[in-house]
């Protein structure tokens, strides 16, 4: 693709980039002063051909034209800017600007046009029954990229779809667009709609919520006001960048100082519901799988959790498949069995992996 960078009409040039990544179906776009511009495809980054090297006026230019005078303000003081971008096509983007060597760059997200069913994304049963609870706190986490927002997505338009409930999100940018069907939802955005997470929890319990969803848990003080939600009567999702159940466990706990930390056990092991944790692997014939790690909160997790013997949980999950429990190594070897992922990527995903433990026959 040849990229006219002088064009005077800089918002079309970079429309066309974003165009560009929807049609070769790629999950991010990257502008980096020094490169073409790029495209992560099956989890690996390819230069868009033709396309020259970006310039540090051109890169600025670009991504520029697509924020309004008050969003550069804030983001030539802040260094940083989480932003939602919409093309003419109605494609949506989750877009991070930031500085690199006093340059500006841009890593640029895809959002599926369309929200995804929890069917199409096989999620468990279990997990279905996560977005029926009345109350309490339901954790999707997993390292960037990993489809944690879709997966979120999914179980709040289940509830959209199923139930008479209001929702409110909050949201840093505000990604999927959810219509309203039995449900009210109000989307707010960091930002535009509310200054700072803490204060938009903060004042949530005065809109009348049933369901509340926290894009991210980002600080102790975040944290600690998604507890008290979820622990007065409220259905709480929200994201972690976690690689485990029990990582999530320690990492929430952690967060707080130690005089703390006993009080947080015990709100977690109370309003708790469940985990989710998935990551996505390259899959054998192309494009991407997930691979979960599904925790219920029953009463020997609750247990554990407040007696701070959180490295046993993943026992419990082991022997507890009846439940719906399920660890990272028991998807994998799933995953491996059905011929999806091959063992040698199943072993990098896992720490201290080796293909030997998932050289199993396929089914």
């Amino acid at each position: 693709m040849a990229v006219d960078y002088d064009s005077p009409k800089v918002r079309e040039v970079i429309d066309r980039l974003f165009e560009l990544a929807v049609d070769r179906g790629a999950s991010d776009l990257h502008l980096v002063v020094g490169r073409p511009p790029l495209l992560r495809l099956t989890g690996e980054l390819v230069e868009i051909e033709g396309a020259k090297e970006l310039t540090s006026d051109v890169a600025k230019q670009l991504c520029f034209s697509i924020i309004s005078d008050a969003e550069r303000e804030r983001f030539i003081e802040l260094k940083e800017l989480d932003v939602a971008h919409q093309v003419g096509s109605g494609k949506r983007f989750r877009i991070n600007l930031h500085w690199e060597k006093g340059n500006v760059a841009m890593a640029a997200r895809v959002i599926p046009s369309d929200i995804p069913q929890m069917e199409d994304l096989e999620l468990a049963p279990v997990v279905h029954s996560m977005v029926e609870y009345p109350h309490g706190l339901v954790l999707v986490t997993g390292p960037t990229g990993a489809g944690k927002s879709t997966t979120l997505a999914a179980m709040i338009d289940r509830i959209n779809a199923t139930a008479t409930r209001n929702i409110i999100t909050l949201e840093d940018p505000v990604e999927f667009l959810f219509k309203h069907k039995k449900c009210v939802v109000r989307q707010r955005q960091l930002g535009q709609d509310f200054i700072s997470f803490t204060e938009g929890l903060k004042h949530v319990l005065r809109q009348d919520p049933d369901v509340v969803m926290v894009g991210e848990m980002r600080d102790i003080e975040t944290i600690s006001t998604t507890l008290t939600i979820a622990e007065t009567g409220h259905l709480v999702f929200a994201t972690l960048h976690t690689y485990g159940a029990a990582q999530t466990i320690d990492r929430i706990v952690d967060s707080f100082p130690a005089h703390q930390q006993n009080q947080v056990r015990i709100q977690l092991a109370l309003t708790l519901r469940g985990i989710v944790s998935q990551q996505l692997l390259p899959k054998v014939d192309g494009g991407r799988a997930a691979a979960r790690e599904v925790l219920v909160n029953n009463h020997a997790v609750a247990n554990l959790i407040r007696e701070n013997k959180i490295q046993q949980i993943n026992n419990v999950m082991q022997t507890s498949a009846g439940e719906g429990m399920i660890t990272l190594r028991q998807d994998l070897t799933r995953l491996v069995k059905e011929g999806v992922v091959t063992k040698e990527t199943a072993a990098e995903y896992v720490i201290g992996g080796s293909s030997d433990e998932f050289s199993t026959k396929k089914k």
